[in-house]
């Protein structure tokens, strides 16, 4: 869908609700991380692209105090609240996203706001349809509001409205990679310092395909798997005596610590992975920019998930079944994408193999009496941006 035909379909669907037209459209995208796991939240490395898929945000300002939210996707769950009465929480659900943005905004908001949201990134998969929405309305309330933030600061509301608001421990990755992430390129993230490169990726000019595998098998954040995972990198970290576990560069040097500590054998496996998934976003990133083969990436890729799997236990089993079933199929590598515990696995293919990779994973999951996955590939796409 063009962004001219996001922009109306939105448009028309506010003007539905509200009986009036909005003063805009923007939109923010979600993203696939091509390698980068659990490693933003310990100080490391990442390496996102934005996907095609938006949600779309179409706001007017109100002169009432309130703050009105609607979704085409959450059809009479709207909900309403005067935006000094907005608190951690109130409003919950899909929600509490758009309104932690204008929470933490809320001093420039004196009118009040009414939100419409619609969008296309799959929920629940690992694609970060979370943060396109909390993208998506920061973006809208500054632009609509003439606020004086830049990248960096929207990227941190939208953040905020996550961590504080709804209560989901998120690193900086996905609000990074919505906002900064350019059409065609891999955004190469510090997030220690925030330094950033784009690094070409044209997968298409070597005959390839990075293919998203949405198994339909949900996650959230807001949830206590993601959180008990950061919270054992926090006392891996301080066990080691450091502050992030990205101050680790060597595998050797992990054991003598943990051994002895509470849990020593779970925190070693814990920081393993954040200290070996750092050193594979690096390799990535060396191989794209020496503009070798991009196949070379394929076992990284794998490796990675590996260590997703064993180290740090946040795959599911239908994750790992597609996993095997892309390789077998001749994927050059395949892994789970996004925090665990469900949602999504990208694999590098050969362009002319997506549809046999497809079928085999579908025949795969109608064996295990599971339901047809979603695919598509995945074209680097632009971050946010105003539509109308």
């Amino acid at each position: 869908m063009s962004d001219a035909e996001a922009a109306r379909i939105a448009a028309e669907a506010f003007a539905e609700r509200f009986g009036q037209q909005p003063d805009g459209v923007w939109a923010a995208p979600g993203r696939v991380n091509v390698i980068g796991e659990h490693t933003d939240y310990n100080g490391g490395f990442v390496l996102p692209v934005a996907l095609p898929h938006t949600t779309r945000a179409a706001v007017a300002r109100r002169d009432d105090g309130l703050l009105v939210l609607a979704s085409v996707q959450h059809p009479g769950e709207d909900a309403e609240v005067a935006v000094g009465d907005l608190e951690p929480g109130r409003p919950g659900g899909w929600a509490g996203y758009a309104a932690g943005v204008v929470h933490g905004l809320a001093g420039s908001v004196p009118g009040g706001l009414s939100i419409l949201v619609d969008g296309d990134v799959p929920s629940g998969a690992g694609l970060s349809s979370s943060a396109a929405l909390s993208c998506s309305v920061a973006l809208a309330v500054r632009d609509l509001l003439g606020l004086d933030l830049d990248a960096d600061a929207l990227i941190d509301v939208a953040r905020r409205a996550e961590n504080d608001f709804v209560g989901a421990p998120t690193g900086v990755l996905d609000q990074s990679a919505s906002v900064l992430c350019r059409a065609g390129s891999a955004l190469f993230l510090d997030t220690r310092d925030g330094t950033r490169e784009q690094v070409p990726l044209d997968l298409a000019a070597a005959g390839l395909a990075l293919l998203v595998i949405d198994t339909g098998t949900t996650h959230d954040h807001a949830e206590g798997g993601y959180r008990e995972r950061r919270r054992q990198c926090e006392e891996a970290a301080k066990a080691l005596g450091v502050d992030l576990l990205r101050e680790i560069d060597d595998v050797a040097a992990l054991a003598p610590p943990l051994a002895g500590a509470p849990d020593g054998d779970v925190l070693l496996r814990r920081a393993r992975h954040v200290v070996t998934e750092d050193a594979r976003v690096l390799q990535v990133v060396a191989a794209l920019r020496e503009d070798a083969d991009p196949r070379a990436i394929g076992p990284v890729l794998t490796a990675g998930h590996a260590s997703l799997r064993d180290d740090f236990e946040v795959s599911v089993p239908l994750i790992d079944v597609c996993v095997d079933a892309a390789l077998d199929a001749g994927a050059h590598g395949a892994r789970m994408v996004g925090g665990g515990f469900g949602g999504s696995v990208v694999a590098l293919v050969d362009a002319d193999a997506v549809d046999a990779v497809t079928a085999a994973v579908t025949d795969r999951f109608a064996g295990e009496s599971q339901p047809a996955p979603r695919t598509f590939v995945v074209v680097p796409s632009a971050g946010a941006r105003r539509l109308a």
